[in-house]
C-alpha cells in the first residue's frame, strides 16, 4: 500500500511513532510523510528497511496559528497533495492535519485513520471557539475509517458532542518502546534527590506551578534539586526565559533545554513530576515508568492511566502550586528503598498495558480492513 501520513512536527513522529513507520516499511508499504520542514526531518529521512525509506513531502504551515485564510490554504494544499500522490490510505496526527487532512480525504474519497492525541485548551475551555471546533471535528471525522482516542474521557467527551460516534476506538497513547526505554537502576540519593519535569515551556503544561513549587521546596530542603527539560514556545519565551535563568543562577533549578535523549536525564533522576493541565496520554509519564521512576502527575485523564495511585505514583490537583508541594512532601516521607520500589512497580505497570507494539498491531488491523 501507499501510506501517506499528515502531521505537524517531525520530532513528535520520530520520538513516538518511528517503530510504526519501520513496521510499515518492513511490510513492504511505501510510506510518505507530509509535514512542515525543520531540523528534525533528517531523522525521518534516515529511517529505512531493506532499501525502503521514508518519502518526505515538505508542507509548510503554522502549527498554532488561527488565520482562517492560511488554514483554508492548507486544506487546498492537502487536496492537491492527495490528487498528486493518490495514497491508498492516509494517517493523520495533531489538530490541523486531523481537521483539514480529514476533510481533504473526505472530499477526495480516500480512506483515512485519525489519531486525536488530546483535545487542547480551545475545546477544553468551552465557548464559541470550542463549539466551532467541535462542529469541524464532526464533519472531518465522520468519513474516517477509524478515529483513535488516547483516553476514555476524551472519547466519551467527543462522542457526547457527536464526534466519531460510529468509528471511534481507544489506543494506549503512543505506547512506549520498552527496549529503547529500559529499566534503569534507582540512583543513590546520598548527594540529594533529583526531581525532573519534562514539558514544553508553556502555561498549559504547568510550568508556572512547577517553577514556584521548585522554589518553595528547595528553600525548605536544599537537598531537593529540581531539573527541567523542554523547549520554549516562541510566543512565551520572553515570559519564562528570564524566570528560568534567574532560578538557575540561584541554584534551585537545572535547565537542560531541549534534548533528544531524555532517557539519560531520567536515569539520573529520582522522581518525575508532570504538572500538565491536559493530555491525550502522557508519553513523559510512560517513559518515566518504563525506566522505573516514581511519578507525580496532575489528576487528569491522560495522566492517571499511566500509573497506579499509591503504588507507582501520586496524583495532585492541576493548576495548584500547593498541590505539587504537598505531593513532593508526601513522597519524601517514604524511604529511599520505598521510592525505588514504586519505580519498579511502575515499570511492570507499563509492561502490562503500554507496550508500543500494541499500537503497531492496531494499525496493522485497520490497514487489513482497508486493503
Amino acid at each position: 500500500m501507499k501510506i501517506l501520513i499528515l502531521t505537524n512536527y517531525a520530532n513528535g513522529l520520530w520520538l513516538f511513532r518511528k517503530e510504526l513507520l519501520i513496521a510499515f516499511l518492513e511490510q513492504g508499504h511505501d510510506v510518505y510523510v507530509s509535514l512542515p520542514p525543520d531540523e528534525n526531518v533528517k531523522k525521518l529521512k534516515d529511517l529505512q528497511f531493506s532499501g525502503k525509506h521514508i518519502n518526505i513531502i515538505d508542507t509548510p504551515f503554522e502549527r498554532r496559528g488561527n488565520n482562517p485564510i492560511k488554514d483554508f490554504g492548507l486544506l487546498m494544499t492537502y487536496i492537491k497533495l492527495l490528487k498528486k500522490h493518490k495514497p491508498d490510505v492516509v494517517l493523520t496526527y495533531t489538530i490541523k492535519p486531523n481537521l483539514y487532512g480529514g476533510l481533504a480525504c473526505r472530499f477526495c474519497k480516500i480512506p483515512y485513520i485519525c489519531n486525536i492525541t488530546g483535545l487542547g485548551t480551545a475545546i477544553e475551555n468551552g465557548g464559541l471557539l470550542s463549539n466551532i471546533l467541535l462542529k469541524f471535528y464532526r464533519i472531518s471525522m465522520k468519513g474516517a475509517n477509524r478515529v483513535f482516542f488516547q483516553n476514555i474521557r476524551n472519547k466519551e467527551f467527543m462522542n457526547a458532542h457527536k464526534v466519531a460516534l460510529k468509528n471511534s476506538g481507544i489506543l494506549p497513547g503512543s505506547g512506549v518502546n520498552l527496549i529503547t526505554h529500559p529499566f534503569e537502576e534507582y540512583p543513590s540519593e546520598k548527594d540529594g534527590v533529583n526531581i525532573l519535569a519534562v514539558i514544553r515551556i508553556m502555561k498549559d503544561k504547568g510550568i508556572e506551578e512547577y517553577l514556584e513549587a521548585a522554589r518553595i521546596l528547595h528553600e525548605k530542603n536544599p537537598k531537593l534539586m529540581f531539573w527541567l527539560v523542554g523547549e520554549y514556545e516562541e510566543e512565551t519565551r520572553d515570559v519564562y526565559e528570564p524566570l528560568i535563568s534567574d532560578m538557575v543562577k540561584k541554584g534551585c533549578l537545572r535547565y537542560f533545554g531541549h534534548i533528544d535523549n531524555v532517557n539519560e536525564v531520567m536515569a539520573q533522576s529520582h522522581i518525575i513530576v508532570h504538572p500538565s493541565y491536559h493530555e491525550g496520554l502522557s508519553n513523559v509519564l510512560l517513559e518515566a515508568a518504563a525506566c522505573a521512576r516514581p511519578v507525580l502527575a496532575g489528576k487528569i485523564n491522560g495522566c492517571i492511566e499511566t500509573f497506579d495511585e499509591g503504588n507507582s505514583g501520586y496524583a495532585f490537583d492541576i493548576k495548584d502550586t500547593d498541590a505539587i508541594v504537598k505531593a513532593v512532601e508526601k513522597i519524601m516521607t517514604l524511604s529511599e528503598e520505598q521510592r525505588a520500589q514504586m519505580g519498579a512497580y511502575g515499570r511492570k505497570w507499563v509492561e502490562d498495558r503500554f507496550d508500543r507494539n500494541i499500537i503497531i498491531e492496531e494499525y496493522k488491523k485497520e490497514l487489513k480492513k482497508i486493503r
